[in-house]
């Protein structure tokens, strides 16, 4: 269908009364049927930007999660349970100003006594606990397999192998071709990278001198009449710079963006890829023996002065959780809710024992709901997870997982973490996996780099350009699956706070059965020859909707 020439369709189902403790009742109705939009022409505004994963698909036009209407129409003088979410992985900035009043405490433990006062396992886990201790860099999981396996097979053919072994050879084999090809493509783009950025510096300072100022635009490099050779091929150059900025980025962010991105490369060459670092060695633990647990610390913010390393679940907990009302930088999705601090995310690819006994140890301790905004393409004990999985199933608890940003169909390649046995059906009815919307509500409606798969990702919720918390108070834009998942989970911890006697499998159903769902194609990995139905891109066909969510949970608790 054409886009461009349709309207909203809002189909109105028969009212459902919400009502709270000693406050008016609510009728409200469920947003349903909608099959287009009106593409918006011009940007959306700063303050649209920042706050596009809480808008209203119906009132304006863009594909969020319908929070702000949830809150005014429905939650309004309502009130909720508070509700403990885990949140897996590199750490938080716990004394952040939008963070620092929704951290959970752990009632059982006295702080900084050196003893374990709950007997959980865990001394003085005050806010969660710290499975990496001192270690922030960590190999990719086909780098440690190469290094494990490589004194056993290394020159060996698949005809030198024994039966028994032939399965760990084909992962050894699968892991060095993988290796040769990241290694390849990252030294590739850093090189890339460090040739563009020494070019541009230097035609970046011609200009500068030439306009009298370093905060050009491109209409005024257009305009410049070069007197001599070298100083059209620098405005040339330029020019095609500008061809690569988005929207009204300059040329000092350009530069900016570039350096960034040779120290990502570098960091991923020195770290991630290199078959000489050892990443675990300070944490002193057998990393292929799960009951080996006494390992980590305290420290969920982890050993970094500056905080550098928390970025990412910094911004995760404040998608959540940051603290509403409070006149600073981010209203998160859920209010009544408590973050657990449970860092086992390195830079670098999480080992499954961590990841494994941290999602245990958010059972253990309360937690309802579980974010893990991480994954990785080869695991060496996949059962671990699985089990503890299985484990939170068993204990009533939701975990929300991180689809992944390669632009990959997922019934045709696994993740780790996930729900699935080897024969495709699924372990546990309380894991569900998110994909990343755009806020463009059209053929770009899905994020480019988003995952999909109509068996393995079960629904959709915005993941493009989110603004969050990030260390030492401050405020980004992240984008990727990593901020869809914590946004899903924001809306389960509020369907967990106003509907606590749904179970953690009838909440996924909620999520699930509760959500938008438009008949557009769109387009798929990023590829625009690629394109297709957006219901089939998911098990539900559907983007996560808090407004309805809430209609859903208030039916189904009856």
């Amino acid at each position: 269908m054409n886009l461009s020439t349709h309207k909203i369709a809002v189909a109105f189902a028969s009212a459902v009364l919400l009502t709270g403790c000693g406050t008016p009742a609510i009728i409200s109705t469920p947003i349903e049927n909608i099959d287009t939009v009106p593409l918006k022409t011009i940007p959306l505004s700063d303050t649209q930007l920042k706050n596009w994963k809480a808008a209203d698909l119906v009132s304006d036009t863009i594909p969020g999660m319908s929070v702000d209407k949830a809150y005014n129409e429905i939650i309004k003088g309502r009130k909720g349970k508070t509700v403990i979410v885990g949140v897996i992985d590199s750490g938080v900035d716990i004394e952040h100003e939008d963070l620092d009043g929704v951290i959970w405490t752990n009632p059982g433990e006295i702080k900084g006594n050196g003893k374990d006062d709950d007997n959980n396992g865990y001394i003085d886990d005050v806010h969660g606990w710290n499975y990496l201790g001192d270690s922030t860099n960590e190999n990719l999981e086909f780098v440690r397999i190469i290094k494990k396996l490589k004194p056993k097979y290394q020159g060996k053919t698949l005809s030198d192998v024994a039966a028994l072994d032939r399965s760990e050879y084909q992962l050894y084999i699968e892991a060095k071709a993988e290796y040769e090809k990241e290694y390849q493509e990252t030294k590739g783009n850093k090189d890339q990278y460090e040739q563009i950025f020494n070019q541009i510096q230097v035609s970046h300072k011609a200009l500068t001198e030439a306009l009298g100022k370093e905060d050009y635009s491109s209409a005024e490099v257009a305009q410049l009449n070069p007197e001599t050779p070298e100083m059209k091929q620098h405005a040339g150059f330029i020019s095609q710079m500008f061809g690569f900025a988005n929207g009204d980025e300059r040329i000092p962010d350009l530069i900016a963006n570039l350096k960034e991105g040779i120290e990502y490369f570098s960091s991923s060459l020195n770290y991630n890829l290199n078959l000489e670092f050892d990443g675990r060695k300070n944490v002193g633990d057998n990393v292929d023996d799960l009951t080996d647990t006494a390992y980590g610390n305290n420290n969920v913010m982890g050993p970094e002065p500056d905080k550098k390393g928390l970025k990412h679940g910094t911004h995760v907990a404040g998608i959540i959780a940051g603290e509403r009302g409070n006149d600073k930088g981010v209203d998160g999705v859920a209010q009544n809710t408590k973050i657990m601090v449970l860092r086992a995310v390195p830079d670098g690819d999480e080992y499954d024992k961590d990841i494994a006994l941290a999602i245990r140890y958010a059972v253990d301790n309360g937690a309802k709901v579980i974010n893990t905004s991480f994954g990785k393409y080869f695991s060496t004990h996949p059962e671990w997870v699985q089990d503890a999985i299985k484990y939170a199933a068993d204990n009533d608890v939701l975990i929300v997982n991180a689809a992944g940003n390669e632009g990959i169909n997922l019934d045709e390649k696994a993740v780790y973490p996930n729900d699935q046995e080897t024969t495709g059906s699924e372990i546990a009815n309380t894991f569900l996996t998110v994909g990343a919307l755009n806020y463009e509500y059209g053929g770009n409606l899905v994020a480019n780099f988003s995952n999909y798969g109509k068996s393995n990702v079960d629904v959709f919720a915005p993941g493009v350009k989110i603004w969050a918390t990030t260390p030492l108070n401050t405020y980004e834009y992240l984008q990727g699956t990593s901020m869809a998942a914590p946004a899903v989970a924001g809306v389960a911890a509020m369907i967990r706070s106003y509907y606590p006697k749904l179970s953690a499998a009838q909440v996924k159903q909620v999520l699930m059965n509760s959500g938008l769902s438009t008949k557009a194609t769109v387009v798929i990995g990023g590829d625009a020859a690629n394109t297709g139905n957006f219901t089939e891109l998911s098990k539900s066909g559907k983007m996560v909707n808090l407004y309805n969510a809430l209609i859903y949970a208030d039916k189904m608790s009856k």
